[in-house]
């Protein structure tokens, strides 16, 4: 038994000498791979949205809910609007934001596409989550069907730093109503719902999805009217951000017939926007909850129509791109999202490291039986040098020495540890001693006998 243990054991020690080199060469390949391997994702992230009732925020709940199911935190920041959102990101005080359709970076050009040419910016955009009307109401009987026909007029745009405002001011000012102007009052809400019921103004614009309560009080208040833009087509020529919409007659109350004929709208849309810094495996959770969120269709979008890259006020980031193409990652579809994570990036050091061990380890059995064979080989060295010695110079006089060589050369195979595979190695080399002995032998008798003679 006590045999057995100690040949296992001299296999082991053969084995992990030829390893050793194996190992280090693996370990360096690791820690080089290492360096490539991206941080683990952050478990918080920050979305700045806009006020408690509107729908930014119902939409950052919602998203904050399915994030927690997979072990993130979405921490909810209001903000007073999309131009607030952008400053919080270009601080980095929020990694995610809602920002309203053509309200472009500072880099973009006076249509609001991007100039390229700055494309190095922090700001990404991951697609477009809803289309956003931009609601004209208006008070009298006079049909209004042209922003110009409002000029002069009394008009709630929105509050300062509001896309609201941003926007309205850039439709008005293509139908040359100064921006400047005193009849354009910094209104926004139900407080401007309330001056246009009240006779305080004439009319007011709203950004805002048709369900929004500021917007179903105004279509369903006797006096007021939405303005049908029968320019629509030129407006999207002039300003590629907008989509045309269209609210049916009678989609809000088939009974009193409202609104009574259909009204072409111009409609925004709501981005999300995002740091570029921001962790790739995040943004496909991210993106996997808008497609739950706002991709079940709406009141004016298909289902299946968002989210989508509709506004380029932003180039769209590179993982949100191939998220379009060809959807969630593969591991994301099929493990829990930590596990995903940890594969990917664990791929990253292991794809490396098989294709450095492959050629290795197919070299290790021969290394392996090379060591093992090289101790064997030694003893046959000092074997043959002294057979060559007994075959070519043979001295009577140096007998003694002849068979003290020999004589170690049987020690030192006697006390090789080798593995037992390789056992047959041994019983051929000391066949071999003996056949050299019997020579040894068979000279130093044929020496004495012809000395007898």
């Amino acid at each position: 038994m006590m045999h057995r243990l100690r040949a296992r054991l001299v296999a082991v020690r053969y084995l992990l000498a030829t390893a050793w080199p194996i190992i280090l060469i693996t370990a360096i390949g690791l820690v080089v791979a290492y360096q490539f391997v991206e941080p683990a994702p952050p478990s918080r992230m920050t979305i700045s949205t806009g006020s408690e009732s509107g729908a930014y925020y119902a939409y950052a709940r919602r998203y904050a809910a399915l994030l927690a199911a997979k072990g993130i935190t979405l921490e909810i920041r209001t903000s007073a609007g999309s131009y607030e959102n952008l400053e919080r990101l270009e601080k980095g005080e929020a990694e995610i934001a809602f920002v309203q359709g053509g309200i472009a970076p500072p880099t973009a050009g006076d249509n609001g596409q991007i100039d390229q040419s700055h494309e190095s910016g922090l700001l990404r955009s991951l697609g477009s989550v809803a289309y956003e009307p931009a609601w004209v109401f208006y008070r009298g009987e006079q049909p209004v069907d042209k922003l110009h026909q409002l000029n002069g007029q009394r008009i709630a745009v929105g509050e300062e730093g509001s896309g609201t405002r941003g926007l309205a001011l850039k439709l008005l000012e293509a139908n040359e109503i100064r921006a400047d102007s005193p009849n354009l009052l910094p209104l926004a809400g139900l407080a401007a719902v309330e001056a246009l019921q009240k006779g305080e103004i004439d009319a007011v614009v709203i950004v805002a999805a048709q369900e929004a309560p500021v917007v179903q009080v105004m279509l369903r208040s006797p006096g007021l009217h939405v303005v049908s833009f029968s320019q629509a087509d030129a407006y999207l020529r002039l300003f590629p951000f907008l989509s045309k919409v269209v609210l049916p007659r009678g989609v809000v109350s088939l009974v009193r017939h409202v609104p009574p004929r259909d009204a072409v709208l111009l409609a925004t849309t709501a981005n999300v926007v995002v740091r570029d810094d921001l962790h790739p495996a995040l943004v496909s959770l991210l993106l996997q909850a808008m497609t739950e969120v706002n991709g079940k269709g709406g009141f004016f979008q298909r289902a299946g129509e968002f989210p989508a890259y509709k506004d380029a006020s932003f180039p769209l980031l590179p993982e949100a791109q191939r998220y379009y193409q060809s959807g969630p990652p593969f591991l994301q579809r099929y493990l829990p999202f930590w596990l995903a994570v940890l594969v990917d990036r664990l791929f990253v050091m292991i794809l490396p490291l098989v294709v450095l061990s492959l050629p290795l380890l197919k070299f290790a059995p021969a290394i392996y039986s090379w060591r093992v064979r090289s101790k064997i080989f030694r003893c046959y060295g000092d074997l043959k040098f002294l057979e060559n010695d007994l075959r070519q110079h043979y001295d009577p006089e140096r007998g003694q020495e002849y068979v003290d060589r020999l004589d170690r050369v049987e020690h030192d195979a006697s006390t090789l540890n080798i593995p037992l595979a390789f056992s047959d190695l041994l019983y051929t080399l000391r066949e071999h001693i003996n056949l050299v002995r019997k020579e040894l032998l068979r000279l130093r008798t044929s020496h004495d006998k012809e000395e007898e003679k």
